[in-house]
């Protein structure tokens, strides 16, 4: 590191579970996120912050005026805009030295697989049943830490996977793909706060499995009830039936 980045990163590093190694850590990663609205924004966000080196951004959609409320990598000036151009130019505003790659498009089929295989952890950001499964499955394929959340009304929840390792149960442990899609905010809204608090902590989370610090939130969930600001865990486990991991070898 050069005397800008240990400026830069010198709140991070004096802790004792970062240090230069673990900056070092998150200047060498490559994280992978599916979503650039109300969870993807802070959590890109803060890893840019953090000096997390590459962040890979996929998002189909443009910025919409609805989008504003909660989506905070867009402003007024971005109507229009690809959601994935607008989180890059953000993301390079908050810091110059990370690399964004920004890409407009679904991220599916041959190309989700290729991504996660580079990528040192996955963020879905996403808002939708079908492309959760299908991070999931080439995250456990891959063996390849997934942050998972979620976000609606004033309810938030967020989980942990990790493939092979601590006897990680998937996504597909927690839920089944019987096809029924997932509510989501334009059909039952959400406030703005809890966007942003899920988004954060997925970003921590991040943080702690590419640096190796704490315990990360393998095999539990929390769920946030934001209208009384109480914080619930439950315990996962692993699914030996489960038709996505069900045949992983775990160490």
């Amino acid at each position: 590191m050069n005397d800008e980045q240990l400026l830069r990163y010198s709140r991070q590093i004096m802790l004792p579970q970062v240090d230069i190694a673990g900056q070092q850590k998150l200047l060498s990663a490559s994280v992978l996120i599916v979503g650039a609205g109300g969870l993807g924004s802070p959590a890109a966000m803060y890893l840019a912050a953090a000096g997390v080196g590459k962040l890979v951004v996929y998002d189909d959609d443009q910025v919409d005026l609805s989008n504003l409320q909660r989506q905070i990598a867009h402003d007024t000036a971005d109507i229009g805009l690809d959601k994935v151009i607008s989180t890059r130019a953000t993301l390079k505003k908050i810091n110059p030295g990370v690399s964004v790659e920004a890409h407009k498009a679904k991220l599916a089929g041959d190309t989700l697989t290729r991504e996660v295989a580079e990528a040192d952890l996955v963020l879905d950001c996403s808002d939708n049943f079908p492309t959760r499964f299908a991070i999931n499955r080439a995250c456990v394929t891959a063996g390849k830490p997934l942050v998972s959340g979620a976000a609606i009304r004033f309810e938030g929840q967020i989980s942990v996977f990790t493939p092979g390792r601590d006897n990680s149960p998937c996504y597909n442990c927690l839920y089944q793909n019987d096809g029924e899609e997932l509510q989501n905010c334009a059909r039952n809204g959400v406030i703005a706060p809890i966007t942003g608090i899920v988004g954060s902590m997925q970003a921590l989370e991040a943080i702690k499995l590419l640096v190796g610090c704490g315990k990360p939130l393998t095999g539990r969930l929390l769920l946030l009830d934001g209208l009384t600001m109480e914080w619930h865990g439950m315990r996962l486990k692993r699914n030996p039936a489960c038709p996505t991991c069900g045949s992983v070898s775990h160490r």
